[in-house]
């Protein structure tokens, strides 16, 4: 059985999940540059676009900081969820949250987010969610490699956060706007991939 213990004495926060199985339910997470959890409003209506699409889903969170979107997923029914963070000490800190929350579904990755999806990845995923530090590039490049790979299911919706002062990356060929959005500083949009 993983340990609980607190990997790390970096000052902590914590958040609530805010719907489905875990709904009440708070996860910790470690406060450090470029961190910032998707605010509650935010995954409200996020997940209220999901609602019908997540359970049975396949999910994965490739910059998770806290973790709110792939817990939050699991929460909601997600048949597993791929955690990709590349801090050690936060990825610590998911791995003691999902312990405490006996979540078996998901999976915590250590590595650079990019790197990682350029290894290759054998899974396909049904939604994605990308939510990299603003002003990083990191959301562009992370489209590219997903446009131009097959790690999404057919159809795979794909969830993008930005500064709200700032354009939002145009996406790949072949996929479309499905729904968007504005809150305070934040910009996101949930993108439908091609059908192939």
């Amino acid at each position: 059985m993983a340990s609980t213990r607190r990997p790390s004495s970096a000052p902590r926060s914590r958040l609530r999940l805010i719907g489905g199985a875990l709904r009440g339910r708070h996860i910790e997470f470690t406060e450090e540059p470029g961190l910032r959890p998707t605010p509650d409003r935010v995954r409200e209506t996020l997940f209220n676009w999901l609602q019908p699409l997540v359970t049975g889903s396949h999910c994965l969170d490739l910059f998770a900081g806290s973790g709110a979107l792939g817990f939050e997923a699991l929460s909601r029914g997600a048949s597993s969820v791929t955690l990709v963070e590349q801090s050690g000490t936060a990825g610590a800190v998911l791995r003691a949250n999902a312990s405490r929350l006996g979540a078996t579904e998901i999976e915590i990755v250590t590595s650079e987010a990019i790197a990682w999806l350029r290894r290759g990845v054998k899974r396909r995923y049904d939604i994605v969610f990308l939510d990299p530090p603003f002003h990083s590039g990191l959301l562009e490049q992370a489209m590219d490699v997903l446009g131009n790979g097959e790690m999404l299911s057919p159809g795979a919706l794909v969830y993008l956060e930005s500064d709200s002062n700032e354009a939002p990356p145009q996406p790949p060929e072949g996929w479309s706007v499905y729904r968007d959005k504005r809150a305070g500083q934040v910009a996101y949009r949930l993108l439908r991939a091609r059908e192939y």
